[in-house]
């Protein structure tokens, strides 16, 4: 268990032979994205509880991968729970780029086992970036909320947590440090996501970011 856990976190964080040579500027250009617009980064969300909503023309996996991708990019082990059997449909997620072997994916049976499974996952300062597809679950406890934040702070790591939800509902808890929306347009071949952030502690809410990106077919 313990040398399959050293080969996992050597090919996560880019041994020398599974390195990346895409950069962060080329991953950005290739999204239709400039440096000096780029704030959906895993940079500005580092040691924050982030939640990632939207219903109806919903691009929530669409730019919860563009977090994954500038993770492995930056060397970075990526976890990814999701409730029951709702997951993500892989071939879409490499299509856009995503080494599989490199990302970790657990399945969790409700909301508080995903959110303590995130905490276990953090507390081994091995992963920059936690995705908990919570569904339609709408809150966390506020213990929950804190010991997430808290770790987040501790290990410099980003906590995204995926709901399916309107814009006026309320977010997971107010420990929640972004709330943003992401909804998707095609115009002919191309998918453009925006991302809209309704609450931002850090910032103030209200400043927006478009992706532009083919879009496969699971999106």
């Amino acid at each position: 268990m313990a040398d399959d856990l050293e080969r996992f976190l050597a090919h996560a964080r880019g041994s020398a032979a599974t390195a990346k040579v895409m950069s962060l500027d080329d991953l950005r250009a290739r999204r239709g994205v400039t440096s000096g617009e780029a704030r959906w980064t895993l940079a500005t969300l580092r040691g924050r509880l982030v939640e990632l909503s939207a219903r109806g023309a919903s691009a929530t996996l669409t730019a919860a991968t563009e977090l994954v991708t500038e993770a492995q990019t930056e060397h970075e082990p990526v976890a990814w729970i999701a409730l029951g059997a709702s997951s993500f449909y892989p071939p879409d997620l490499a299509e856009s780029g995503v080494d599989l072997a490199a990302l970790v994916v657990v399945r969790a049976p409700d909301a508080t086992a995903a959110a303590r499974t995130a905490e276990r996952l953090l507390r081994s300062g091995a992963f920059g970036l936690v995705v908990i597809d919570l569904g339609s679950a709408h809150e966390l406890p506020m213990q929950i909320q804190g010991r997430l934040v808290t770790l987040a702070q501790s290990h410099d790591a980003a906590i995204v947590c995926l709901t399916d939800k309107q814009e006026d509902a309320a977010s997971l808890g107010s420990l929640v440090s972004l709330r943003a929306e992401a909804l998707r347009l095609r115009e002919r071949d191309e998918l453009s996501v925006n991302i809209r952030v309704l609450k931002d502690k850090r910032r103030g809410p209200g400043w927006t970011q478009t992706l532009k990106r083919r879009g496969p077919a699971g999106y």
